[in-house]
């Protein structure tokens, strides 16, 4: 459940998928493909370390997140395949760096670019590092303003953030809103992504520290999937799975009045409802803070170009990209350097009512204690959100549900 936009051009995609790993474009260039799952905001730097670089060129190739992941698992296990730059999210970083071997790995001279945990979640088992940070998540609401006022509600951001200490809080405010809603709008858009947030805050999440999935006796967990089934039961979820088409139109039909919003939903806001520019503002995340998402650039070893494909992967990586992808696409930066910006730091978004989503952001960042990730933990993300599509859809109730999801994920262990 990460950004999960489109691919950025059939033609560029096709040819992408075609070449599979980089080489010799034919022309006396060097082919670097680079294999990522949504709009990482790279385009206009592809263009321009390409200027830089004439010897270089660059192809990329988008899948869905989970798509991404199960092809990269598969090209690395058959030694064939892997693009020579591959963008991993942080929900299977551990996966991939169980098996250091596989990647190019990355020297500790740009360590200090990083944010100390930021490095550490991607250093392996015996000390090996196998990615580049690219950004981080954090974590906030994104309300839309008129459609509390609608409803009675405060709408100034300060008061919203005020009314929603713990999820108990937010839910019992969403039945409020729920009674006095404009026709056709929920309290919140989807089950699965509000659990996904739930779940991130707790001490503990899908995994000990034993790399052993600790799901079914994890009682933070059990709770949030209370919470959550309860709210969907009452009527306050409007049903969409994050990122489907059906999603999409929400925001352009105003079919919910909050959102789970990590600093890259918000470009994915104002794609999908540009009308609404000023209608949204930022507001605390119940129960203080929390993560995401955030991704790497990895390079395996397979690749026919391992050199220029590390230096690429550290170009686009390094502070001044970071800063420059953060004002294009609300990519938070994961550098010290970057998130010391100013332009970063300082940043309010008009489109937001203004909101200093820098400031925001920024210092979530600085104060985060990421959740342990276990070596599956985007599978069993994406299970959890499964089962509760189940209960909105009206498939199993959500004790069956609950039932079905612990015992599927107890198959990962296999």
């Amino acid at each position: 459940m990460r950004r999960t936009g489109t691919a950025v051009g059939v033609g560029l995609l096709t040819a992408s998928l075609l070449a599979g790993c980089g080489g010799d474009a034919g022309d006396g260039k060097t082919r670097i493909t680079i294999g990522m799952f949504g709009n990482f905001g790279y385009q206009q730097l592809f263009e321009e370390y390409e200027k830089a670089h004439p010897d270089v060129d660059i192809t990329d190739r988008t899948a869905s997140y989970a798509d991404h992941h199960k092809n990269l698992a598969a090209h690395l296990a058959t030694n064939n395949g892997a693009a020579d730059v591959e963008a991993i999210d942080s929900g299977y970083i551990n996966q991939f760096k169980a098996t250091p071997d596989r990647f190019v790995e990355l020297g500790p001279e740009l360590k200090d670019r990083w944010l100390d945990w930021k490095w550490e979640a991607s250093l392996s088992k015996d000390g090996k590092q196998i990615g580049y940070g690219t950004d981080i998540g954090g974590l906030a609401i994104c309300y839309r303003r008129d459609l509390l006022e609608a409803a009675g509600l405060p709408a100034e951001r300060e008061a919203v953030s005020a009314m929603w200490p713990d999820w108990e809080s937010f839910m019992a405010k969403g039945r409020e809103f729920q009674a006095r809603a404009p026709q056709g709008t929920k309290w919140f858009d989807g089950g699965p992504s509000l659990l996904n947030a739930i779940v991130g805050q707790a001490p503990t999440g899908y995994y000990d520290r034993e790399d052993k999935i600790v799901v079914g006796d994890n009682e933070d967990i059990r709770k949030g999937w209370d919470l959550v089934a309860q709210g969907v039961a009452d009527g306050l979820s409007a049903g969409l799975l994050y990122s489907t088409p059906q999603w999409n139109t929400g925001f352009k039909q105003s079919q919910f009045a909050t959102v789970i919003c990590p600093a890259w939903q918000m470009a994915k806001i104002k794609d999908q409802a540009p009308d609404t520019a000023g209608k949204w503002d930022l507001a605390a995340v119940p129960g203080g803070g929390g993560n995401w998402g955030g991704s790497y650039l990895t390079v395996p070893k397979q690749g026919k170009n391992t050199d220029k494909a590390v230096e690429l992967a550290a170009w686009l990586t390094a502070p001044e990209q970071q800063s420059r992808v953060f004002a294009s696409n609300n990519l938070l930066p994961s550098t010290e350097k970057a998130l010391s910006e100013q332009s970063v730091g300082q940043y309010q978004d008009p489109f937001f009512n203004n909101a200093p989503v820098g400031a925001v952001f920024t210092a979530a960042a600085r104060a985060l204690k990421p959740q342990y990730q276990g070596p599956k933990a985007g599978d069993v993300q994406t299970e959890l959100g499964n089962a509760m599509l189940r209960v909105e859809q009206g498939k199993q109730g959500a004790e069956e549900s609950w039932n079905q999801f612990v015992d599927d994920v107890k198959k990962l262990e296999g």
